[in-house]
C-alpha cells in the first residue's frame, strides 16, 4: 500500500518541460499522419468561395509525413515554419518596447501612480476587458497585454502568473467579441453572405450586424471572467515567492540616514521630471497615431489602405497598414517614451546605460525563443499533415446529415464546432467549411445568418485557451514558466491547460446562455438585425 502511494506521488510530481512536450507532440503527429494515411483517411465537403460568391466541393486527405517525402519536408521547412510563425515576429517586436520600459523604470513610475491605487478585482476586470477588446486587432493582446499584465500584478505584490492567466484568458476566450467592429467582420462576412444567398439571392450582411450583442457579451464575459480568476484560479496559483539570498562574497554597506533621505529626495525629483517628460511624449505620439488613421485631413491617413473603398476595410482590411503595423507602433511608443523617461530621470546617462539596463529583461527572451521554435515545428507539421482540416470536414458532413433544424440543431452545431476548434483553430478556416452547412438549415428554421455568425464567433472562443494547437498558447505557457515560483517544477502544457479548465467550463456555459437567452428574448443583435430572419 505504501509503495503504491509512493509511486502515485512520484507520478504526480512528474512534469514535462514544454519544450520537450512540443517535440514529443511533433513526433506523435508524424506517426498519426502515417497511420491515418495508411487507412486513406479523407473526406469530401463543401466550402465557400467568397471571391466567386459560390459553393465549391473539395476533397481533403491526410498527408503522410511518416515517409521519405514527409520527413524531407520537415527537415527542409523547419526554418520556414519558424520564420512564418505568427507569434514570433509579433513577440519580438513587442518585446523591444516592453524591455526598454521595464529597464528605464518607466513602468515602476507609472504603476506607482495608478496601479497601486486600484482594487485587485477591478484591476483583473480591466485586464480581462482590455484583453477581450484587443481582439479588435487580431492577436496583438497576446504579445503586449500578457507580459504587461505580469508586470502589473508583480508591482501589486501579487503572483505575476495571475496577470498572465487573466490576460491570456481574456484574449483567448473573448476573441470572438469586442465593443466595436474590427478585423473579424471583414474576414467572416463574405462567407456568411455567400452561404445565406443559397437561400435568399438578395441577402446582405452589414458590418454592424453583431454590434449590440458583442458589446453586451464583452461586458458579461469580463465580469464572469473576473470572478473565475479571483475565486478559482488565484487559489490554484497561490502566492508569489521570490528567493532573496545574500551571497558569501556580498558585503553589507552601512549608509547614514541623512544620505538615504538625500538620495530618496533626489530620486523622487528625477522620477517626477522623467515622468512628466515621458507623459508629454506619450500624448504627442498617441495623437500622431490617431491622426494617422483619420482620412481626408492634411497629411493624415498614413496607416490607411486607400485601395479599399470603405473605411472599415481601409483600417482593418487584409492589406491595412494600421492592422499590420499596430504592434510595431505600440512598441515604438513604448520605446520612445521609455528612452525619454530614462534620460530625464537620469537613469540613462548614455546609450551604454540603456543597453546595459536591458540585459536582464532580455535574458528572458532566450527561453521563449526556444519554446517558439519547437511550437512552430509542431503546429507547422500538424497543418501540413492536414489532420485538422480532414476532421473538420468529417464533422461538417455529420452536421449536414441531420434532417432537422431549430434550436436543437444550433446546440448540436455548437458542440460539433467546439470539437472542431480544438484541431482547427483559425476562425476563418472553420467558417469556410461550416457556413454552407449551418446557415441554410438555420435560415429555413427562421434563424438569421447574422445571429449564426455571432454563434460561430462565440464557439471559436470557447476552446482557444485549452488547445496547444492555438498558436498563441505557447506565449501563455512561456510566460507562466517565466514567472513560476518553484524552479524545479515547470508549468507543462498539461498544467497550463488544467489551470484554464475552470475558465473554459464556466465561460463556455456563459457563452451558451448568452446565445440561447438572446434568441429566446428576440433582442436585436445589431441595428435593425434580430436573431430571427
Amino acid at each position: 500500500m505504501f509503495k503504491r502511494r509512493k509511486f502515485k506521488d512520484k507520478v504526480h510530481r512528474i512534469s514535462i518541460e514544454p519544450v520537450t512536450a512540443y517535440i514529443l507532440l511533433t513526433f506523435l503527429v508524424i506517426i498519426i499522419s502515417g497511420i491515418f494515411s495508411l487507412f486513406n483517411l479523407q473526406t469530401t465537403y463543401n466550402i465557400v468561395d467568397s471571391s466567386r460568391m459560390e459553393i465549391v466541393q473539395i476533397t481533403a486527405k491526410v498527408e503522410n509525413l511518416f515517409s521519405f517525402d514527409g520527413l524531407k519536408y520537415i527537415v527542409s521547412n523547419a526554418s520556414r515554419n519558424f520564420a512564418a510563425f505568427a507569434p514570433l515576429s509579433t513577440y519580438l517586436v513587442a518585446m523591444i518596447g516592453l524591455v526598454f520600459c521595464e529597464a528605464s523604470g518607466f513602468f515602476d513610475a507609472l504603476f506607482k501612480r495608478f496601479v497601486a491605487k486600484l482594487n485587485n478585482r477591478f484591476l483583473t476586470f480591466l485586464v480581462i476587458l482590455i484583453a477581450t477588446i484587443s481582439s479588435l486587432i487580431n492577436e496583438v493582446g497576446f504579445v503586449i497585454l500578457i507580459p504587461l499584465s505580469a508586470l502589473l500584478y508583480k508591482a501589486k505584490k501579487r503572483n505575476p502568473m495571475i496577470g498572465v492567466s487573466a490576460a491570456f484568458a481574456g484574449c483567448a476566450f473573448g476573441y470572438g467579441t469586442s465593443v466595436f467592429i474590427g478585423s473579424l467582420e471583414t474576414q467572416l462576412i463574405p462567407y456568411t453572405t455567400t452561404a445565406a444567398r443559397l437561400v435568399d439571392r438578395t441577402f446582405h450582411v452589414s458590418l454592424l450586424s453583431n454590434l449590440y450583442i458583442m458589446i453586451v457579451s464583452t461586458i458579461v464575459l469580463s465580469i464572469v471572467g473576473t470572478i473565475i480568476i479571483e475565486k478559482i484560479i488565484v487559489p490554484i496559483l497561490g502566492k508569489y515567492r521570490v528567493k532573496k539570498e545574500l551571497m558569501d562574497n556580498d558585503e553589507l554597506e552601512i549608509i547614514e540616514d541623512s544620505e538615504l533621505e538625500q538620495a530618496a529626495l533626489s530620486n523622487d525629483y528625477n522620477e517626477k521630471r522623467g515622468y512628466k517628460a515621458a507623459s508629454i511624449t506619450a500624448i504627442i505620439l498617441v495623437l500622431f497615431f490617431i491622426y494617422s488613421v483619420i482620412p481626408d485631413l492634411p497629411g493624415s491617413g498614413l496607416l490607411l489602405d486607400y485601395n479599399e473603398e470603405t473605411y472599415l476595410k481601409q483600417i482593418f482590411g487584409d492589406n491595412s497598414y494600421f492592422q499590420d503595423g499596430f504592434t510595431y507602433m505600440i512598441s515604438l511608443i513604448f520605446f520612445i517614451v521609455s528612452i525619454v523617461y530614462g534620460i530625464f530621470s537620469r537613469k540613462f546617462k548614455s546609450d551604454k546605460d540603456a543597453i546595459k539596463a536591458c540585459s536582464l529583461p532580455l535574458s528572458r527572451v532566450g527561453n521563449m525563443l526556444i519554446l517558439l521554435f519547437v511550437a512552430s515545428q509542431f503546429i507547422g507539421v500538424f497543418r501540413k499533415a492536414n489532420i485538422g482540416v480532414v476532421l473538420t470536414g468529417i464533422l461538417a458532413n455529420i452536421l449536414a446529415s441531420f434532417s432537422f433544424g431549430g434550436i436543437i440543431y444550433l446546440v448540436i452545431a455548437v458542440i460539433i464546432m467546439m470539437i472542431s476548434d480544438y484541431f482547427l483553430t483559425g476562425t476563418q478556416a472553420k467558417w469556410i467549411i461550416f457556413s454552407p452547412v449551418i446557415i441554410p438549415v438555420l435560415m429555413q428554421s427562421n434563424m438569421s445568418p447574422q445571429f449564426v455568425q455571432f454563434v460561430m464567433r462565440g464557439v471559436d472562443s470557447m476552446t482557444n485557451g485549452i488547445t496547444p494547437l492555438y498558436a498563441y498558447f505557447v506565449i501563455y505557457i512561456g510566460y507562466m514558466n517565466m514567472y513560476k515560483s518553484v524552479d524545479d517544477k515547470p508549468i507543462s502544457i498539461g498544467s497550463g491547460i488544467r489551470i484554464m479548465l475552470p475558465y473554459f467550463a464556466i465561460i463556455s456555459i456563459t457563452w451558451l446562455l448568452i446565445i440561447l437567452g438572446w434568441y429566446i428574448l428576440g433582442l436585436p443583435i445589431g441595428p435593425g438585425v434580430y436573431p430571427t430572419v
